[in-house]
Order: structure tokens, then C-alpha cells, then sequence
């Protein structure tokens, strides 16, 4: 494929590119400093080259909340900080199956089921253990949605496990750069991530492993994460935006806006496209409170081909109509390879109830309240 922007740079890498080479890092230092519309463009060229014109949404639940041991400064789930919110041990399996269900209905190709802690253990928690290997069973079995997890830290032993029952994604975040990660956590290092991401790929699970943007990182920062996760080897590569959360050290220290721009935050989704050309470049959490609704769609026109959809882990997202909304206007569809459903029928809320539910949010509500 022959595809130029007039970009001396950026038309280099992308002749590169299309020639089967993977870029470096200096390639995506140097097209940081590249205009944003360019590099739009350029990162649009290449996901139509990769992709399949679909965008892939997933959709998660909060199956344990809160108390968590970890500091991580962007998390309002440490037992480190005050932050407010309702704190609740495991869901069980039919309330998770029940929020699995609710993203099949949504449209999502995949759900994930998450932990806050450090890490499911079989050995510790073997109750705990068995009831995420039940929930594991029945989404499996009785939806048509793909089964994802994020159980934190993993053995040998726990992810041939989880391999062995169908789990298709595992997912934990690098967050940010090798560099910068100790400002943000100090209770396990960089170096503990990536062994948990080896673990879960030699067991045979696709990974899901992304950062979160505007937490203080340089642009070389970005470009480090998104080598870092090269690496590693990633199928998925979640961008989220960090929407600081009152009493963590982040929101004490950014108050309610995240340290970057909606250029960079495009720029950034283009560069990791161009050094991640075939992996799903996913935009999750904290996309609606640092993009206007008009400016939703400027993502998808820069190179990223999923999203999650509903809520997130602690905080409500907009409904999944709204999302695939946001996708059609990009010029893109929905991803339907694993549960076929009707669009129009989520952009309508047909079957809604006043209050749209969605996947994590609604199952997180019922658990408290009962």
C-alpha cells in the first residue's frame, strides 16, 4: 500500500510500515513532534490497512471493590486514600453472570471480570478462587460474550488454570512508562506487572495491557509505555484518561482535570497505533470527562478500533448507544464476531428501564443494595 501525507517523517514510517517493518522508539519520539492532523491521517491509513473496520467494545464489572492494598495514586479503590466510595467483597457468580448478560444485550464483544486487590489467590482465598473459576464457567457457557479477566498478580499454576476454562484475555495495566511508574506506585514495581503479563501469556491468554494518560508523564513517557507494552507482546492496548478522583494523590494534585490536552491525548492514540498496527487500540475510562461529545469520535478517525463500553470501575460512563453513536460517526461499525446484536436496538434503549443500566454500574448497585 502507498499512502503520503506530504510528511517527510511521518510518510518514511509509514512506508516502513507497510513494508512489515514494527517501529522503535525513536520513531515515535520523532513523530511526536509531528502535526496531529498528519498524524490522524497517518494513523487512519494504518488501521484500514490492519483492521477490519470494526471497533470492538468491551464492557467490565466491578466484582470486588475497594479495600485494596496497593497506593496506587490514580486509584480510588486503596485503602491508602479516602476517597468515598462503597467498598464490597466478591459479587458471586450469578450477580456477575447477570452483569455479563447486560453487556451481551449492550453490544460488547468481550466482559471482563474485575478484582480490586493485589491478587486472586487459590492458595489464600480458595473460596474466592472457586467462585471466579463458577463466574468464569457461566459467562462462558451461557452467553455469547468472550470472557476477559483482571485478577491482578497470577502463579504459574493460577493462569493454567484460568487458560484452561476459556479465559481469552488477561488484562493488567502498565499504567505508564518504566521510568515513571514509581511516581505513581510505590507498593510493587514495573518489573512485577510485566512478570504477572508473562505469566498470563505463557499460559496461553491474549494480553490487554495499556496506560492511563494525564497523570504527569512526558510525551516520552507515552512513547516508553507504548514500547514497553511492544515488548510484552499485546492484542489489546486499553488507553485510558485519567479522571482524578478526590482524596487519591493524583486528585489532591490535579484537582478535577488531568495534565494533558485533547491534541495530545489524539496525537498519543495515533503514535500508538503506528507502533501497535495491529493490536486493538481500545479507548476506556475517563474518555467522557476529558472529551467534549463532539470530540468523541476524533479518536476513532486516529487510528483506535475499540472501547469500552458502560461503566467503569468506579465511575459512570455514557450509555451504549451513545458509544456506538460515537463509532458511527467516526465512519466506522460495531465489531460483531463473537455476539451478534442489533445496533438499532441499543441506540433505541429498547427494553431500558428509566435509568439506563449498564454493565459494571447496575451490577455494583445491586450488590450494595441487597
Amino acid at each position: 500500500m502507498v499512502y503520503e501525507t506530504g510528511n517527510r517523517t511521518i510518510d518514511n514510517a509509514l512506508a516502513r510500515l507497510f513494508d512489515g517493518e514494527l517501529l522503535d522508539r525513536q520513531d515515535g519520539i520523532a513523530l511526536m513532534a509531528q502535526p496531529v492532523d498528519e498524524l490522524a491521517l497517518a494513523a487512519d491509513a494504518v488501521r484500514r490497512e490492519f483492521g477490519d473496520g470494526t471497533v470492538d467494545a468491551c464492557s467490565i464489572v466491578n466484582a470486588k471493590a475497594g479495600n485494596c492494598a496497593e497506593d496506587c495514586g490514580f486509584c480510588a479503590q486503596s485503602v491508602h486514600f479516602e476517597t468515598g466510595i462503597d467498598n464490597y467483597g466478591f459479587l458471586g457468580p450469578e450477580k456477575i453472570l447477570e452483569a455479563a448478560k447486560r453487556a451481551e444485550r449492550d453490544g460488547a464483544q468481550r466482559f471482563g471480570i474485575v478484582v480490586a486487590e493485589k491478587g486472586v489467590s487459590k492458595e489464600r482465598r480458595p473460596d474466592e478462587w472457586d467462585e471466579v473459576i463458577e463466574a468464569i464457567r457461566l459467562v462462558r457457557d451461557e452467553t455469547d460474550v468472550e470472557v476477559d479477566a483482571s485478577l491482578g498478580i497470577l502463579t504459574d499454576e493460577e493462569a493454567r488454570i484460568l487458560a484452561e476454562e476459556g479465559l481469552n484475555h488477561y488484562n493488567h495495566n502498565i499504567e505508564t512508562s518504566p521510568n515513571y511508574f514509581p511516581e505513581i506506585v510505590e507498593t510493587h514495581s514495573f518489573e512485577d506487572r510485566v512478570q504477572t503479563l508473562e505469566v498470563a501469556k505463557k499460559a496461553g491468554m491474549d494480553l490487554c495491557a495499556g496506560v492511563i494518560l494525564g497523570m504527569g508523564e512526558s510525551p516520552a513517557d507515552r512513547v516508553d509505555a507504548a514500547i514497553a507494552l511492544q515488548n510484552i507482546g499485546v492484542s489489546s492496548l486499553p488507553v485510558n484518561i485519567l479522571n482524578p478522583v478526590a482524596g487519591t494523590p493524583l486528585g489532591e494534585k490535579l484537582g478535577d482535570s488531568a495534565d494533558i490536552t485533547t491534541e495530545e491525548i489524539i496525537k498519543t492514540i495515533a503514535i500508538y497505533r503506528l507502533l501497535h498496527p495491529e493490536a486493538r487500540v481500545r479507548l476506556t475510562g475517563g474518555r467522557e470527562a476529558n472529551l467534549d461529545a463532539d470530540e468523541q469520535h476524533l479518536p476513532f478517525e486516529a487510528g483506535a478500533d475499540g472501547i469500552l463500553t458502560g461503566d467503569y470501575l468506579t465511575t459512570q460512563g455514557q450509555s451504549p448507544g451513545d458509544d456506538i453513536e460515537t463509532i458511527e460517526q467516526a465512519g466506522l461499525e460495531p465489531n460483531q464476531d463473537a455476539n451478534e446484536f442489533s445496533p438499532e436496538r441499543v441506540k433505541s434503549r429498547e427494553g431500558d428501564t428509566d435509568q439506563v443500566e449498564t454493565a459494571a454500574g447496575s451490577a455494583t448497585s445491586k450488590a450494595i443494595e441487597e
